[in-house]
């Protein structure tokens, strides 16, 4: 095996991908950015996410930087909760009420009109997401898909969907947390910086 050569295919493809998101995905980016303004600083609202392994651990990433801070230090912190948080919660509804619900209980306890939802789920097809996306668009919430592949069905059910363009898991979750980081970088820079750009 050749250690190098395999490397450089994988973050050659990771740049691809990129590429194509810059080049395919822009307006839906903006959409979700804008949606993330109007939460905060016209609704009022908290933004909640979600989503299972590898996305539920880019839920809490992008949830870390609203609540503590992106590259701005001095600012208010931004209100965000992760429904995959609490491990005596998930198992608890797991338990009572199957796993397939452990999302959309908590939404129905918590969310309401004025906030907004993200989803993350590669394939778009995840059950518990899906729930819990029904709900909260019964309960008045705007949602929003990070997905992948062909969208799955995720990419129906919400307001706006990020699909990026490649089938590879690693690949759409490393995009994933780039748009998080583009958009926390947006909301530092157009509210809580001296800098004019």
């Amino acid at each position: 095996m050749n250690i190098r050569k395999n490397l450089e295919k994988h973050l050659k493809e990771s740049i691809k991908v990129k590429r194509l998101l810059l080049d395919l995905c822009m307006d839906d980016v903006e959409r979700v950015a804008k949606m993330l303004i109007e939460t905060y600083w016209k609704y009022g609202g908290t933004v909640y996410l979600m989503g299972n392994g590898g996305s539920s651990c880019d839920a809490q990433h992008f949830a870390e930087e609203l609540i503590s801070a992106f590259e701005t230090r001095e600012r208010w912190s931004l209100p965000a909760r992760v429904l995959s948080d609490n491990g005596a919660v998930i198992t608890a509804i797991g338990n009572d009420f199957g796993f397939e619900n452990i999302f959309s209980r908590q939404i129905e306890g918590a969310v309401g009109p004025g906030d907004l939802v993200i989803a993350l789920s590669t394939s778009g097809n995840s059950e518990n997401v899906l729930r819990a996306v029904r709900v909260a668009k019964e309960r008045g919430a705007r949602v929003v898909g990070f997905t992948g592949k062909d969208g799955g069905l995720l990419a129906h059910e919400v307001d706006v969907a990020i699909i990026v363009p490649s089938r590879s898991t690693a690949h759409i979750q490393e995009c994933h947390i780039t748009i998080a980081h583009a958009i926390c970088d947006l909301l530092d820079k157009s509210f809580f910086s001296d800098n004019e750009e």
